[in-house]
């Protein structure tokens, strides 16, 4: 097993108000809805754990289940890293969304570092990282769709 890992940086500024954004985002039985891969989140305080599908990376379906800590900073930071306690863990994920009020609404930015441990040698880094990054952009992309027919944004 290599591990490989993979970034992404994004914003955007929504129509909703800064209440109605922290809502969905802080929602452990909506984000799952919305979130492509993700089959359920489960809360114990402030950990959550998050059960993902089988994503497909290079010929391979990798599913992956993996533990975060999450911290609540209401109503502008939702933080998040992975449970350093879970060392059986393959996958780790560490970042945060920023929300700020505009006046026409919210401005919600999104940092997310992937790191996963995946059964390829490490000659394969590039082309793995550019599908995790590649993966990583489409459930992006979809999450956000979904996010905003969910905000009444669509």
């Amino acid at each position: 097993m290599t591990r490989f890992s993979a970034s992404n940086k994004s914003a955007a500024t929504l129509k909703s108000s800064q209440k109605d954004v922290w809502a969905a985002l802080t929602d452990p039985q909506l984000l799952p809805k919305l979130t492509p891969y993700l089959q359920r989140i489960d809360v114990d305080g402030d950990r959550w754990t998050w059960h993902v599908t089988k994503i497909p990376v290079l010929g391979k379906n990798i599913g992956s289940t993996f533990t975060e800590v999450m911290t609540f900073d209401e109503p502008s930071r939702i933080g998040f890293a992975h449970d350093k306690d879970k060392t059986d863990e393959q996958t780790a994920v560490d970042g945060e969304y920023q929300l700020e009020e505009q006046p026409d609404g919210t401005r919600v930015s999104i940092e997310i570092g992937v790191a996963v441990e995946l059964p390829f040698p490490n000659a394969m880094r590039r082309p793995v990282e550019r599908t995790i990054k590649t993966v990583m952009a489409g459930m992006g992309k979809v999450f956000a769709r979904n996010l905003l027919r969910h905000l009444g944004e669509r």
